[in-house]
Formats: structure tokens, sequence, C-alpha cells
């Protein structure tokens, strides 16, 4: 593998983040399948809970996220059993809000649009 991801999370962490429960299989080159359980998404990244992923800043995975589809993120920090991971790129704000509508159902918990 390369270098490894070179990115820039210090204006990132501003962003809004949602509460959300959302299990899935994400797909890496070297481990194959890693399950991930999602506790909270931005329009950036995400963050996960739970299990060894066995995985090192820097790397990659592949995941489909319902109205985005498949999209590639970096881990950027590992604390525990958490971590956090930047998407390769920004999504746009109408697909993020579906997708936001679809894994959040209830809107006490959703962030003021």
């Amino acid at each position: 593998m390369g270098l490894g991801a070179q990115l820039s999370v210090t204006d990132l962490r501003r962003s809004s983040r949602h509460p959300v429960d959302f299990r899935l299989i994400a797909e890496h080159r070297q481990r194959g399948d890693l399950h991930l359980h999602i506790v909270n998404l931005s329009a950036h990244g995400f963050m996960t809970q739970g299990g060894d992923m066995g995985l090192s800043r820097g790397e990659r995975v592949n995941i489909r996220l319902p109205h985005i589809g498949r999209i590639e993120a970096h881990l950027i920090w590992l604390s525990g059993d958490r971590a956090g991971f930047q998407f390769e790129r920004i999504i746009r704000m109408n697909e993020f809000m579906g997708l936001i509508d679809e894994l959040q159902p209830n809107p006490r918990l959703r962030n003021r649009r």
C-alpha cells in the first residue's frame, strides 16, 4: 500500500453530526469484508463503534450507503473501540438529507435544517 491518505480534517470537525444506528459491511482491499456499526454521520465522514477492525490510520474502505451508493472512506483516527472515517468526497446536501431521513427516521434526533 502507498503512503496512505493525505487528508486534512481540521476544518471538517465542525460539521453537523447526526446520530444513527446503522450496520453495514465494508470492503477492504486486503482484509476483505469488515462489519461496521456507524453511530454518527456527517456530509464529510462517519464514526463507528465496537469491534476490532484491525486497521491503521490512512487505510481505506469502500461502503455502500442509501441515497449515496458506493463511496470510499479513509480511517482518520482510532480511540478504544471507536473510529473516525473521512469520505473521499463531500456528499451533496440533497443526497445527505435523503440519507439522514432514511437512517434517522425520528425527526427529534435530526439536526435542524
